[in-house]
């Protein structure tokens, strides 16, 4: 018990007996195997190698979490269980579109919710469904600004000479909430240094508007009421998880499928079980992976089935305007073109990015080392093939890079140029901390260049336009209510 606890301490962890929260040396952070990398990408003539090494200072609007939070979390934590279908522990601190809600006693997911923040939306529509808090540190470490948006403190003003860039996206650009920074703030970074040395009179600011578990039209709708009024210059659409459904190509799956309860076992399978109570099962599990003792594992045996393609969808070079594209990509295009029109309105460019899956047929996992990826893969995606869900991949960028080009739109070959890593992962979809600050190194590189283009034709930087003091959108703060669907809704003052 004392070894127990010397260890919790020295990883900063609870003094509980409930579930850990993921490890910064293992799941959240992954191992750094960047140096062995970044030699692989190749650089903007104007980009120092050294810069990769610097890191956004701390964030000056982290401030202590309010201690009914921090009951409010506990209180959470130890009612919720995975197979519940109310709010995670983490839910309970975004700002819910009162729209969207509705009556929180109609529905399942928050009627379990002790209370929830709400706000009512500028033009009473039901996405985007939630938006962070403003001026927030929650107990998960997540930092907000006055708008809401993770990150540093902002103006709604654009100020002269300033290039402004805002990111768009789900939970793969808006970062793990415990990190100390995410990727649009590694490369805002890493362009103020630029800038510094190229162009000092000129400012690149960087936002980022992502929020975890977004579809592309809940993205449309963040960037017409949130990102459009901010008057970007360029705005970065990074996605391609959240409506990856390759289940509606295979019409003939057969039934009763379930994935294998765990895909470790023995000594292992115990230390993955007990790593989730014990800091001391953590560390060793940790060491069994790192010193390569667990073997590693390629694909799970998944059952016959047949993947139909759609007859009338060329894969490899597919028609844009074909209703039947697979993995959602007609709708997806549908609110790009949207979201191009809410930018064009402001004098703001739309870029697109191409989307990382790090799968590919015939790859060996470490179970142990990287299990997260080994499970999203087997378990959470059973039981598609390695080869079905990287076919499907290789055609969303395919269909994105036409959509760039056809529309004349910035296309950042991420996925070409990220390497493919499982240390840099934390699962299929997710980077872990190491490799986020590798893809937004991936990221940097293609938008120097950009940024250089346009200043040499003078696009950039533009005037800065007449704007209010106070961005319209988040004027109205978000209010408290507690649920009790037993008696009457309370709801106080805003947050």
């Amino acid at each position: 018990m004392a070894a127990e606890g010397l260890t919790r301490h020295l990883d900063d962890l609870p003094l509980t007996v409930l579930p850990l929260p993921p490890v910064r040396g293992v799941q959240g952070y992954g191992w750094d195997t960047t140096r062995e990398h970044l030699g692989q990408v190749a650089r903007a003539a104007t980009v120092k190698r050294e810069w990769f090494y610097s890191e956004p200072p701390p964030l000056p609007n982290r401030r202590p979490v309010p201690q009914d939070w921090i009951a409010l979390n506990r209180l959470m934590e130890e009612k919720y269980k995975p197979s519940n279908s109310g709010p995670m522990p983490h839910e309970i601190f975004r700002a819910w579109n009162a729209a969207f809600v509705g009556n929180p006693c109609g529905q399942t997911y928050f009627s379990q919710a002790p209370k929830l923040f709400i706000f009512d939306p500028p033009f009473g529509e039901r996405l985007p469904p939630f938006r962070y808090l403003p001026n927030a540190t929650t107990p998960r470490g997540l930092v907000t600004n006055e708008f809401g948006w993770r990150g540093p403190p902002v103006e709604y003003s654009k100020p002269e000479r300033t290039i402004r860039i805002v990111f768009v996206g789900a939970s793969t650009t808006a970062g793990s909430p415990d990190w100390p920074f995410a990727l649009p703030e590694a490369v805002g970074h890493w362009l103020t240094i630029w800038a510094a040395e190229q162009h000092p009179t000129v400012r690149v600011e960087v936002m980022s508007a992502a929020r975890e578990s977004l579809h592309s039209t809940s993205i449309e709708a963040v960037v017409r009421q949130e990102v459009a009024p901010v008057r970007p210059d360029l705005v970065i659409y990074y996605e391609g998880g959240n409506q990856f459904e390759i289940q509606k190509l295979v019409p003939d799956m057969p039934a009763g499928l379930s994935p294998p309860r765990s895909t470790v076992t023995g000594a292992a399978g115990w230390l993955r079980s007990m790593s989730r109570y014990s800091a001391l099962s953590r560390r060793l599990e940790s060491l069994v992976g790192l010193v390569g003792l667990s073997e590693g594992t390629r694909e799970l045996a998944k059952p016959s089935y047949e993947l139909v393609w759609p007859k009338d969808v060329d894969e490899f070079d597919p028609d844009l305007g074909n209703p039947n594209l697979p993995v959602n990509l007609s709708t997806i295009q549908r609110d790009l073109d949207r979201m191009r029109a809410d930018l064009a309105e402001v004098g703001g460019e739309l870029a697109v990015s191409s989307f990382i899956w790090m799968v590919k047929d015939g790859m060996i996992v470490d179970p142990i080392r990287n299990r997260n990826l080994w499970e999203f893969l087997n378990l959470q995606y059973y039981p598609f093939r390695y080869k079905d869900i990287e076919r499907l991949a290789a055609f969303q960028n395919r269909v994105l890079a036409k959509y760039a080009a056809v529309h004349g739109l910035p296309f950042l070959k991420v996925a070409e140029n990220m390497p493919l890593d499982p240390d840099l992962f934390a699962d299929a979809l997710h980077d872990n901390f190491h490799g986020m600050r590798m893809q937004a190194w991936v990221m940097l590189q293609q938008i120097v260049p950009l940024i250089e283009k346009r200043l040499a034709s003078g696009v950039w930087p533009k005037p800065a336009p007449a704007m209010g003091k106070h961005h319209p959108a988040f004027e109205a703060k978000p209010r408290e209510m507690t649920i009790d669907c037993h008696g009457p809704m309370r709801t106080s003052g805003s947050q």
